[in-house]
């Protein structure tokens, strides 16, 4: 029983971010013909463990800070319904934060096993600690990011040019700017997964004094918030494709239909009860995405 609702507090609808993230990375390796099992399975286990960690702290965070309260649309949080105990959250915290750091730590043992005391290991060490401590800042501890509006920021770097870069990098030991653009297109649809939260949670967030973007811009703007999110992924990819001139570049068309309806129906759905579906859809959208790129890539 207990399994359940630690698998309810993973918040598995979220989790499939985690491997598009690192899936868009791989793939732009794989188009190098550099890509890498082993780091693949590494980097989609380390970024797993944080997505996990950041669900939990997250949870306890808004627990604590009052944003978890009655007028909050979407499912019950674990502590908000009292099947997690505090004390257990945080044992749970504990765990991922180990998780992530073994993880990482073996990742980058297999990555750089041959030259261990270079600076690239030392800087992606940084990056992994700056990835723990951004997946517990976002709403707990003392003034978490969360509730300043910079959740889209640091959703946009870690799953964007961090989990995308980072990833490409580690498999080909090479940097090629134009990846920027893919990897642009994986952040923003991460950002518009937390700005579909965000606009549902606008007025449970109001009354918690968590000024998310979507507080501060407001309802409507944060509706054509998200559109430009979309289009603006969509256009970064396109961009990529014509640079690269992949010949079955015509294939994403079916990539994008399914986000341009999450942006419309975002965009057109008043009543935030409503909105909580597109959160999942979203994230499986931005899954399709990766799929469709992948054949696109592999053709």
């Amino acid at each position: 029983m207990k399994i359940k609702l630690w698998l309810q507090a993973f918040r598995l609808r979220t989790l499939p971010l985690a491997f598009t993230s690192i899936g868009m990375g791989a793939t732009l390796a794989w188009y190098e013909m550099l890509f890498s099992w082993p780091i693949l399975i590494g980097a989609a286990l380390t970024t797993l463990f944080l997505q996990i960690l950041s669900n939990l702290a997250n949870d306890y965070g808004d627990f604590h800070n009052g944003a978890d309260n009655e007028q909050r649309v979407g499912p019950a949080r674990a502590m908000q319904s009292g099947s997690i105990t505090e004390k257990e959250m945080k044992k749970g915290i504990i765990v991922f934060i180990l998780l992530s750091l073994i993880s990482g730590c073996g990742l980058l043992y297999v990555v750089f096993k041959e030259q261990p005391f270079s600076w690239l290991p030392v800087l992606f060490f940084l990056l992994g600690i700056a990835s723990i401590a951004a997946a517990v800042k976002y709403t707990a501890g003392k003034n978490p990011y969360g509730y300043k509006g910079l959740g889209d920021v640091f959703v946009f770097l870690f799953f964007g040019w961090v989990g995308v870069g980072g990833t490409y990098f580690l498999m080909t030991r090479e940097w090629e700017w134009n990846i920027l653009l893919p990897a642009t297109t994986i952040g923003l649809f991460s950002a518009a997964v937390l700005n579909v939260n965000n606009i549902r949670d606008i007025e449970a967030d109001r009354s918690a004094g968590k000024k998310t973007l979507a507080l501060r811009l407001g309802p409507v703007y944060a509706r054509w918030y998200h559109v430009l999110l979309i289009m603006t992924g969509i256009t970064c990819t396109a961009l990529y494709v014509g640079i690269e001139s992949m010949e079955y570049s015509w294939l994403l068309c079916f990539a994008f239909l399914p986000v341009l309806w999450n942006a419309f129906k975002v965009y057109s759905i008043q009543e935030s009860e409503r909105i909580d579906p597109f959160l999942k859809q979203m994230v499986f959208s931005s899954l399709t995405f990766l799929l469709i790129f992948i054949l696109v890539v592999s053709l």
